[in-house]
């Protein structure tokens, strides 16, 4: 792997700056549990939920409903 590649300086790269002190904010899980809530699907397990594609899929599109508006990418068609 080169040196002038992205994942070698990913890799082997020290951080800038200072993290904040204390835990995330958010973990990925917490975020899924916030979605499901959000769509009113109930209290479900989401790694039962993530077992089946077709469920997981619909949570997907459900949440992206949710925060996309309706007539975004309209612009385009003026």
């Amino acid at each position: 792997m080169g040196e002038r590649r992205g994942v070698y300086r990913v890799l082997v790269r020290k951080p800038e700056g200072k993290r904040l002190l204390g835990r995330p904010r958010h973990r990925w899980e917490d975020t899924i549990k916030m979605d499901i809530q959000e769509v009113e699907w109930g209290v479900m397990d989401w790694i039962d939920l993530a077992q089946d594609g077709n469920s997981w899929w619909a949570l997907a599109n459900a949440v992206i409903n949710l925060r996309v508006p309706q007539n975004a990418g309209n612009f385009l068609t003026s």
